[in-house]
């Protein structure tokens, strides 16, 4: 396993320390490799939808009508 040293303000080690002593992570290490985890997982994911949108080819849809469907689903809290 190979050690990293990271230097942080000290409001973000308090919080990370506060995350560890509430007992959802064991240790620091446990925080942020759980941190850059999902940071790895949500930009593979990120790099599929592109992939998957590049790949269904061209819409119907006008930029009006996907920007009402944008506006509507912020309004309803969707996104």
């Amino acid at each position: 396993m190979a050690t990293m040293t990271v230097s942080v303000p000290d409001q973000l080690k308090d919080w990370v320390d506060e995350r560890v002593k509430n007992g959802r992570y064991s240790t620091v290490s446990d925080y942020v490799g759980d941190l850059i985890r999902r940071d790895r997982e949500q930009r593979e994911a990120l790099v599929d939808a592109l992939i998957e949108g590049e790949q269904s080819g061209t819409g119907k849809r006008t930029v009006r009508e996907i920007a009402a469907g944008a506006k509507s689903k912020l309004s309803n809290g969707q996104i």
